[in-house]
């Protein structure tokens, strides 16, 4: 406890793989719990502290405006219906309790995080390389992404920004599935495959095909920008070229 009194700020991303396998009863309670248990015990914690961290930075997702096909999605836009919303808006719930301890609450609302190991890129590239990456399902879907970079700086920005607290979209420039396809694929030097059939993916994924490989986010960072946060990595093709070079 004493090794924790005085530090500047608290930053909590941790959280069960959404979609590492189908999302059965004990999955989705995994789920919920890596994110809303861990963050009320980290905030219990910090009320103990004698001397408290100025900012907890607490994650969160775009998956708390639920699927909202075409819609630009804001902070201020209005949380969604299903699992993943309402597992947000509970975690977003356990972060904000530290704010009546003092401390400077930020949610970070992440996109899909692109980095070369780990996470959904990872995943992909082996297929992509083979030929095998297509668009899911339709491919109209949007997708709010991050790059890994972007994302560390967008942390440190928050941190430093006393007037920055609640919700903030951690994204770029969404694009739509076909979009993100196209741009990896051309990226690697390889053509997109055949799209894979949404009824596929339901039958290998079940809800969590719905709720995470089709749904549509289409944020935008609208409070980072108002902010003055610059994106050095605004554009796929762009964050293709830091995370994955030639």
């Amino acid at each position: 406890m004493r090794r924790l009194s005085g530090i500047r700020a608290a930053i909590h991303l941790s959280g069960d793989n959404l979609t590492a396998g189908r999302w059965t009863a004990a999955k989705k309670q995994r789920i919920r719990e890596s994110r809303v248990r861990t963050t009320q015990s980290l905030v219990e914690l910090l009320s103990r502290l004698e001397q408290r961290p100025e900012v907890l930075l607490c994650a969160s997702a775009v998956g708390f405006y639920g699927d909202r096909g075409d819609e630009i999605l804001s902070e201020d836009s209005s949380s969604g219906g299903g699992f993943l919303p309402e597992v947000c808006r509970e975690w977003e719930a356990a972060a904000e309790a530290a704010s009546d301890l003092g401390i400077r609450v930020v949610h970070l609302r992440l996109g899909v995080v692109l980095a070369r190991e780990g996470g959904a890129l990872a995943k992909m590239l082996p297929l992509f390389r083979l030929r095998l990456g297509g668009n899911l399902g339709s491919g109209r879907q949007w997708m709010s992404w991050i790059a890994l970079p972007t994302l560390l700086e967008i942390v440190e920005f928050c941190m430093n920004r006393h007037q920055i607290q609640g919700p903030v979209n951690v994204v770029a420039n969404p694009v739509t599935n076909a979009e993100f396809t196209l741009s990896l694929a051309h990226h690697l030097h390889r053509l997109a495959a055949v799209p894979v059939p949404a009824f596929a993916l339901r039958i290998a994924f079940g809800e969590m095909a719905d709720a995470a490989l089709l749904s549509s986010a289409r944020a935008i960072p609208a409070k980072l920008l108002q902010a003055g946060f610059v994106f050095r990595l605004p554009t796929l093709q762009e964050a293709f070229q830091q995370i994955l070079p030639a």
